[in-house]
């Protein structure tokens, strides 16, 4: 500078380095810059033009100052060059800095007639705001597209919020009021407390659970200030913040037991002791400066809490350098009344020998149980006691140096002279900690549940939802709104075409699988349900006739859409008891002229009744034809409801008569018993088992047939019955 040096070129360096800074700050004079290589030339160009310009229209009595629109470059406002944003430095610095302060950004571009209109107050709020402590961006979307494009911006001008990373769009009026309260609400809501003499103790009790110091500000205003908000907000994880309205009642007994000053604000800071504070500053206006550096001195407790391996770092900070060496006095405690008395002894033992090159901490070592026993090395002596450690960090791996007392801390006046003498001895001689170990990281015993973590996300996610749906731009809706579109499309375009489609047309289509063949033949069950409610017999006895090879074309193969043919499976041996207990067990169901009864002999058309139930899935393993027992599997008072127009049938099976609560239609265990009576292993005879009890609860299994709920299974086609 030319006022500091004498030297002569001193003002032609000065003025360089001024013009220099002058284009590399501006990205449109560097574009010139880059373009046309000397400024000054261009620059004279540029102003050599304007005045031929400005010239012509002074013929017409036209200027540009009439409108109040300053597009050359010489008249542009230059306040919101400090404000410039740049994508790499939005990404790595603006950022990561949201989540200490919130931004108010605005984008802005040329020849933009709103963007004037705003200027006023946007650049008032931003210079009050910046004072507060929130952070100012300004994008200009001519020159930094992809971060216009990268914030959400498509029109100009745009003012939005950043906080933690999440951007939040302002779509009010552009008033002071407005802007200042669209900051505020960018905040979460339970940065500061509000306190009064009921809960003021138990605010400041909370040092022991939240391992931070509490900070009150008592204020004559009945709102908390925004600056005090914006404080709260950067210090939240060191500090816990409440506010006092000493105008309110209830707040006496408060300001009397600190003698507040109620016409000066005034913050206190407690630590360990809740009934004086560890810090005190007062002021008639509370500067951000003032409050920063009164709380950055205080943002620990006297003897903190090792709660995570972050806090670790910062108290016991990694040397440097000989002159930046730290020490942490640490004592290994655990938590109850047993151990309070020694902890209050190491507290007051920190409290007198504070040093900017010592720092007292304890730990709990059951919660910490790894770093309890890489210092301690499960010593018989240390157990269910509590231990002083000396440490000092050797690198960020986790390696340490390490001196622990001989005997364990209780607190005592030799306790005090021992700790005292090797920290002298420390100050002289660094060798001292001969020790070293590796501790692994510390656990973080504040961090939320999982469960709690994964719920605000859910709420923050929905939130953000809400938000753009309402108020996000529609070029990007488009895709989402598009797609939602053409879903609702094609499901209201199938609904309706099955509902208007001709059963007739797929009469004859097979199935294509359980839940398609369901939606297609809903039709026909429903007229089948409609007649087979009308149960009453209309004749004395039930009409069963033998399928056989004669009639099986008519009676399945081409049997009318809606009915079905229900077949016994009976052997000769079984044929009249079976028959019998079959039209009992039926015949309250000849009322209905869509179903049809008939037996099937099994001594005939044994292959055929085997390939059918192949088909059905949870029906007994069928043996192959090299088993032994083949022949003599016992198929008899099964019970076929084949429907010969849909290809599928339901299947009943024998029930097993020592079981009365048995399920419908279960047949595995008396499958079994058969084939294990065929190896003469089974007691089941004909005088044990009655062979009519075999269609016991038919009747039941008719019922859920006419309902339409039990399983049916599916073939390709009806084989030939020989």
């Amino acid at each position: 500078h030319p006022d500091k040096n004498k030297d002569p070129g001193a003002e032609d360096k000065f003025i360089q380095i001024s013009k220099a800074y002058e284009i590399l700050s501006n990205e449109e004079k560097r574009a010139n810059f880059d373009r046309y290589g000397d400024a000054g030339e261009s620059q004279g160009f540029s102003q050599q033009q304007h005045r031929q310009f400005h010239r012509f229209h002074d013929g017409f009595y036209f200027d540009e100052s009439f409108f109040h629109f300053p597009f050359n470059s010489e008249r542009r406002d230059t306040s919101d060059e400090k404000y410039l944003l740049h994508f790499s430095h939005y990404i790595n610095e603006i950022v990561p800095d949201s989540f200490k302060k919130p931004y108010l950004i605005k984008i802005t571009s040329d020849w933009c007639f709103s963007c004037i209109h705003i200027e006023p107050v946007w650049k008032e709020v931003a210079q009050e705001l910046e004072a507060l402590g929130a952070g100012i961006g300004v994008v200009h979307a001519g020159y930094e597209r992809r971060l216009a494009h990268h914030l959400g911006a498509h029109s100009t001008p745009t003012l939005l919020g950043l906080i933690n990373g999440k951007i939040t769009f302002f779509h009010n009026a552009v008033v002071r009021e407005n802007l200042r309260q669209f900051v505020e609400n960018l905040l979460p809501g339970n940065l500061v407390e509000k306190i009064t003499d009921k809960n003021y103790i138990h605010f400041l009790s909370h040092w022991r659970k939240d391992n931070k110091p509490h900070v009150l500000l008592f204020d004559h205003m009945p709102v908390v200030p925004l600056l005090y908000k914006l404080t709260a907000f950067a210090y939240r994880d060191y500090l816990s913040f409440g506010y006092v309205y000493v105008g309110l009642r209830g707040t006496e007994e408060l300001s009397s037991q600190y003698n507040i000053n109620v016409y000066t604000p005034t913050m206190m800071i407690f630590k360990e002791h809740i009934d004086r504070p560890a810090d005190v500053v007062q002021a008639r206006e509370m500067k951000k400066q003032l409050i920063d550096d009164f709380l950055s001195q205080n943002k620990f407790l006297m003897v903190a809490r090792l709660t995570s391996q972050r806090l670790f770092q910062e108290l016991c900070p990694v040397k440097k350098s000989h002159r930046q060496r730290k020490h942490c006095v640490v004592l290994l405690t655990e938590e109850g009344e047993k151990f309070a008395e020694a902890y209050e002894a190491f507290l007051t033992f920190a409290v007198a020998n504070t040093k900017d090159t010592l720092r007292f901490v304890h730990i709990y070592s059951d919660r910490q149980p790894e770093f309890a026993d890489a210092l301690l090395m499960d010593e018989e002596k240390y157990h269910g006691r509590s231990v002083v450690v000396i440490l000092e960090r050797r690198n960020n791996a986790g390696k340490i140096a390490y001196k622990a007392l001989e005997e364990a801390w209780q607190g005592s006046k030799e306790d005090n002279f021992i700790l005292l003498d090797l920290l002298d001895q420390l100050r002289t001689d660094p060798g001292l900690l001969s020790s070293e170990t590796v501790v692994a990281d510390l656990n973080d015993e504040l961090a939320p549940m999982f469960l709690i973590r994964w719920f605000y996300s859910t709420v923050d996610y929905i939130s953000d939802w809400w938000d753009s749906l309402f108020h996000s731009n529609w070029r990007e809706m488009m895709p989402l709104l598009s797609l939602l579109f053409s879903a609702l499309f094609i499901l209201f375009g199938t609904v309706i075409v099955q509902a208007f489609s001709d059963s007739s047309d797929t009469r004859d289509a097979p199935p294509s699988g359980k839940e398609e063949t369901a939606a297609k033949t809903e039709k026909n069950d429903a007229s089948f349900s409609k007649e087979s409610n009308s149960r009453i017999p209309k004749k004395s006895f039930v009409e069963v006739t033998e399928l056989t090879d004669i009639n099986y074309t008519s009676n399945l193969v081409r049997l009318r859409p809606g009915h079905m043919n229900v077949v016994l499976i009976l052997s000769n041996s079984t044929k009249t008891p079976l028959l019998q207990k079959f039209a009992l067990e039926v015949y309250m169901f000849t009322g209905s002229s869509s179903l049809h009864f008939s037996f099937l002999s099994l001594d005939k058309h044994r292959e055929w009744l085997e390939y059918l139930l192949e088909f059905a899935q949870d029906a007994a393993p069928i043996p192959n034809q090299y088993d032994k027992h083949f022949l003599e599997r016992d198929y008899t008072g099964y019970v076929l409801a084949l429907n010969g127009h849909k290809k599928y049938f339901c299947l009943f099976k024998p029930h097993r008569s020592g079981d009365e609560g048995g399920t419908l239609g279960s047949c595995e265990d008396y499958d079994a018993l058969q084939h294990a009576e065929a190896r003469g292993k089974s007691s089941c005879s004909p005088g044990s088992r009655s062979i009519k009890n075999k269609l016991h609860k038919l009747s039941f299994w008719m019922e859920r047939l006419l309902e339409g709920s039990l399983q049916r299974f599916y073939i390709p086609s009806w084989p030939a019955l020989d």
